[in-house]
């Protein structure tokens, strides 16, 4: 049980690199359809969810790790700050069809929230504290 969620809660920080990879092209003005934003924005959706309910579930489990651990509170906080910024992302995306774009404000959130989920990785690659 301990490798199968600790798999789903990995694919799910996939899930969320994915979606910053996809929109990453979206904010640098790439042509895209639609539908790259679209998988983009459900890739987030399930990553996210899958990332904090997998990995609470884990330290609920796991008797090495405590949810009050700095890295884990610090993931967790970091986990809110980038669901912040991509429901603002979200929203400053057009409904263009042919070519979505980002407006320059959601732009720049794309790219706090690519900052947010790089330092999330890092802190779950490497566990400082732990």
């Amino acid at each position: 049980m301990d490798e199968t969620l600790l798999f789903l809660h990995v694919l799910s920080a996939f899930l969320l690199a994915s979606t910053v990879v996809m929109l990453s092209a979206v904010a640098l003005g790439a042509p895209v359809g639609s539908a790259v934003a679209r998988i983009g924005n459900v890739l987030w959706d399930v990553g996210g969810l899958g990332t904090l309910a997998f990995g609470i579930w884990i330290v609920a489990r796991e008797e090495t790790y405590e949810i009050t651990e700095f890295w884990i509170l610090a993931a967790i906080v970091l986990w809110f700050l980038a669901s912040g910024a991509a429901m603002v992302t979200r929203k400053g995306l057009s409904d263009d069809p042919e070519h979505p774009r980002f407006t320059a404000s959601a732009a720049r959130m794309h790219w706090v929230r690519s900052a947010l989920v790089v330092v999330f990785l890092v802190l779950m690659v490497w566990k400082p504290g732990a």
